[in-house]
């Protein structure tokens, strides 16, 4: 018999790549909350260790696994770690990146790579380390952790971009398969807007400025809500997290001729703030490492950062809203067809 649910009652065996920081590190809290088993998957031994006190403080179970997501075979054995150790995996969230804060001349053959290592086949290696697990128990979830930026480039952030683009379709591609076979295994994608964590600080900048993300910004732990929801309710194909996200792929989607203009004008700027650049970038090796700090989920912007909002609501409930709104509509065309035979 199916299930996309737990394999327990009520626990589940949740693995969150890019564990560390920002994301990961406030959605493994988010899993730990419910009492689940969480394991944390990053480079960084600094932050695994932190975050791991995180997920017990939280009421979680955590286990440390240090893991280059870019090494297929690493994920592999992190997988049968996992599995070993916390019992059979229900939830993977493939949430772990990297990137370079430069225009596209500047950023270099083997830097353009290693985010697309990174950032794109981390996501397909973690997505096939779930699948050898979860294909013959024919259940489990897997969340892919994306962005905005999966429909719509911006400058500066060429690799990035690409590499959400490429999850995009690696996903969408994926998802058919599953459905084409009736597996029980589902897959679903999370976009999200800004948020406040510390890759601004620790990503590779060329830039005069200090790398930002484009406001509104929010906070991790709106996305990392919209991820335990998305885990739970996987038969839909994608949410949108945040207003700044749903107004961009609107705006992608009904003039991206103009959007392409808007944003060459402003977010060159928009993606900066005074002072130089500071922090060491994570591309190589991780910030939160031995010779690093533990950074947290927050970057500098909690003056800023939102803490919610309707929208979420809204992508959760877009199938009600969408048949609600369907027949307002025709209550309306009904009631303007019937005005206009009156006349």
């Amino acid at each position: 018999m199916r299930t996309t649910g737990p394999s327990r009652s009520g626990r589940r065996v949740v693995v969150v790549t890019g564990a560390t920081g920002g994301v990961g590190r406030a959605t493994a809290r988010a899993f730990a909350a419910r009492g689940d088993k969480v394991a944390l998957l990053a480079r960084g031994r600094e932050g695994l260790a932190a975050a791991a006190d995180d997920v017990r403080r939280a009421g979680g179970e955590a286990l440390v696994v240090g893991v280059d997501v870019s090494d297929a075979r690493a994920v592999e054995d992190a997988a049968r770690q996992v599995e070993d150790t916390l019992g059979p995996v229900d939830v993977w969230v493939n949430n772990a990146f990297t990137g370079v804060f430069a225009p596209f001349t500047e950023v270099t053959p083997e830097e353009f790579r290693r985010v697309t290592e990174v950032t794109y086949l981390g996501f397909v290696n973690g997505t096939r380390a779930a699948l050898r697990h979860m294909l013959p128990r024919d259940r489990g979830t897997i969340v892919q952790v994306g962005s905005a930026l999966a429909y719509r480039g911006i400058p500066l952030q060429a690799a990035y971009c690409g590499a959400k683009h490429a999850i995009q379709g690696f996903n969408e591609s994926l998802r058919c398969e599953l459905l084409h076979t009736g597996s029980g295994v589902r897959t679903t994608m999370v976009q999200l807007p800004g948020v406040n964590t510390p890759q601004f600080d620790w990503v590779l900048n060329r830039m005069p400025g200090r790398a930002r993300p484009v406001a509104p910004v929010y906070q991790p732990e709106v996305a990392a809500r919209a991820i335990v929801h998305a885990a739970s309710h996987a038969r839909r194909r994608e949410y949108w997290v945040g207003g700044s996200t749903a107004a961009t792929l609107i705006a992608n989607a009904v003039a991206p001729g103009l959007l392409d203009r808007y944003l060459a004008r402003t977010n060159v700027d928009a993606q900066q703030d005074r002072g130089a650049p500071d922090g060491p970038a994570n591309l190589w090796e991780p910030a939160d490492g031995p010779r690093g700090r533990d950074y947290g989920a927050h970057g500098r912007f909690d003056d800023e950062a939102e803490g919610g909002g309707p929208q979420q609501w809204l992508s959760r409930n877009r199938g009600w809203l969408g048949a609600a709104l369907t027949a307002g509509a025709g209550v309306l065309a009904t009631r303007r067809l019937t005005w206009q035979v009156r006349r």
